[in-house]
Parts: structure tokens; sequence; C-alpha cells
């Protein structure tokens, strides 16, 4: 009895634990990502097993040694402080978790460095952990700039459409619209921004662009940059912002297809091969002998074919009916007929003599 009761008590324990572990589980998978190395210090040559979790499942994840920089302020120089020719890429499993080995290479600037993971596709995701490459050089991190700063305040946006011409191949443009504040003690004047179209898992290209006008300190400001990207670019694009070397916001770009040049093509296809067969037929025609002149060739005379006595009607009748002689004899070698060219009429001896007429001379 005793053991029955126990069965029922054990399982309302497990009850009321297993809701706040539930909860437990499920804050720490909507974490920020983090990242683990097996060591923190290897020199040149070595290499250092980077395990993460908390990321997105299935994601396509980029792994650098970057110098001068630090977890809490992130990557400041950008990629162009990082290893880059030495990184590694890998994929994140179902549960967002990885692990890969990473050869140690020097970064381009001094130390302080950071292992960097970053997301190459989708919603933006960084981690940093710290790492010193043995024998490579260290400084202090640069200072940063007194004054004012600016902080995108609002989600950025594309503004635009494609139009005709867009849809036949010509470049498309939109304009990349956000809203900054200064955040620092003087104004800014003239901000210069860097913009960045990247298509898949290829690096941005940037293009700097200055704005024109002063933020005061405390003060806000809607920025509007033009984006442009090469004729007949289609397919899945990224726009980035950075300022002062660091990126501050992302955008996806999705360009359709440009449906007009297909059709184009479609129809020069089957345009030119017609006006080809056209042509050719044309030139064999013109060039091929007439029928009409053989037929004149061979035709004999109208003189030759008139008969005296007949009537246009019977003499196309006899010209047309063909020859009635026998083929197994001449018409000099029947025998009814030899020699007779007149009417037959009587020779016999009795017969009176056939009175001819003389004429006059």
């Amino acid at each position: 009895m005793s053991g029955r009761v126990r069965i029922p008590a054990l399982v309302a324990v497990l009850a009321l634990l297993l809701p706040p572990m539930a909860a437990v589980s499920a804050s720490a998978a909507d974490g920020p990502p983090a990242v683990k190395l097996s060591k923190s210090q290897a020199g040149t040559g070595g290499s250092v097993t980077v395990t993460g979790s908390g990321w997105r499942p299935r994601a396509l994840l980029m792994l650098l040694i970057c110098g001068q920089s630090v977890p809490s302020t992130g990557v400041t120089g950008g990629t162009n402080s990082c290893a880059n020719a030495d990184g590694r890429a890998v994929t994140t499993d179902a549960e967002g978790r990885f692990s890969r080995k990473l050869p140690v290479a020097e970064p381009p600037v001094p130390c302080p460095c950071v292992v960097h993971v970053a997301t190459v596709t989708g919603a933006k995701a960084e981690a940093d952990a710290i790492f010193q490459v043995a024998g490579h050089a260290v400084e202090p991190l640069p200072a940063e700039p007194a004054g004012g700063r600016l902080s995108v305040l609002t989600d950025t946006r594309l503004d635009g459409s494609g139009g005709l011409l867009t849809w036949f191949g010509a470049p498309p443009a939109r304009t990349l619209v956000f809203t900054v504040g200064n955040v620092g003690t003087s104004a800014v004047k003239n901000p210069v921004f860097q913009v960045g179209t990247s298509h898949g898992v290829f690096a941005p290209q940037w293009e700097e662009q200055q704005w024109r006008g002063t933020i005061q300190p405390g003060r806000k400001a809607r920025i509007e940059l033009p984006v442009e990207l090469a004729a007949g670019a289609h397919g899945d694009y990224t726009v980035s912002l950075k300022y002062g070397g660091k990126v501050m916001a992302e955008q996806p770009w999705g360009v359709g297809r440009p449906w007009g040049v297909t059709l184009f093509w479609i129809l020069v296809c089957l345009v030119v091969p017609a006006a080809l067969f056209r042509v050719g037929m044309a030139v064999v025609d013109r060039v091929r002998p007439r029928k009409s002149a053989r037929r004149r060739g061979l035709r004999l005379p109208e003189v030759a074919l008139r008969l005296p006595g007949l009537r246009p009607r019977e003499e196309a009748r006899h010209a047309a009916s063909p020859s009635s002689t026998l083929p197994w004899f001449a018409p000099d070698s029947d025998p009814g007929t030899a020699g007779r060219l007149s009417a037959p009429h009587d020779d016999s001896p009795t017969s009176p003599p056939t009175q001819t007429w003389k004429g006059s001379t």
C-alpha cells in the first residue's frame, strides 16, 4: 500500500519541477549566442577548437581571428583587421550548436585579439572570445575619438520600386532610409557613411556617401542614401551600413529577375530564323530557271500546226490527237494503197479512156 502511495507522490513532485526546468532551458535557448575556445593562447601554425551554442539551427557561420578587438567593443576595424585567408566556415546543427577546428594565424593588426564568429546569411548575429596569438605584437586599443557619436535609432528600410526599364535589365535602385541620433558631446557635421551591397556569401562592396548636414548633441536626423546595383542584377542581396569602421545596420533586398530580357531573347530566337528563311526562299526563287521558258522553246510554230481548210477548234483537236499510223508498217508500205495517191477508179482495158484537157498555150 505504501508503494502505491509513493508513486503518485513522485509524479506530483516531477510535475512541479518540470515547468521551472523547461523555463530555464527555454531562457537559455533564447539567450545570445555563445562561443568557447579549447585554449586561450596558441602560436602560428597551431590550431584551436571553437565550440558554440545558442545559434540559429542550420545557420552558416564564419570563424576568424581578428586583432585590435575585445568582446565588449567587438571588431572595431571590421573584417579588415582579421586573418581572412585562414578563416573557416561551419554550419550549426538542429540545436544551434557547432564545433570546428580553427588554424591560428596572425591578423594584419596588433593584438588584443579575439576569435570572431558571425552569421553569413540571414539575421545578423555575432559573438567574440578572447584569444592571444603567441609571438604577435600587442598594442593598446586606439582611443575613441572625442566628440559626436552617431547611433542608429530606427530600423532601416529601402524605399522605391522597379519600373519598366528595370524589367528590361536596367540597374535596380533604391533609397536607404534610417534615423540616427548624436549620443556624443559635440556636433557631427557632414558625416560620411559607407554603404555596401553583397550577394549571397560574398563580401560587401563598400561605397562612401556623405550626408550634408549637422547633427547637434542629443538630436536626431533622418538620413537617405541612394543604393544602386549593377545592370541585370537579380536575387537576394544585403545592404549594409557602416560608420566609423563599425557596421551599424543591415537590410535584406530581394531583386526580381528581369524577365523582359528573357522575352527579348526568345523573340530574337524566333524572328531571326524566320527572317533568314524568308530571305533564303526569295533568293532561291530569284535564281532558279523558269518553267515557262522551257515550254516556250519546245512548242512548234503555230504556222506548222495550221492545216488548210480546218477551223481553229479542229486544228487544236488534230494537233492534240496522236497519229493513227499502225506500228508494223509505214504508210508507203501498205499493200492495199501502194502507188495510189488518188481516189480508187477502174483500170480495166474496157473502161473508156479518160479525157484530158489541154490548156491553150
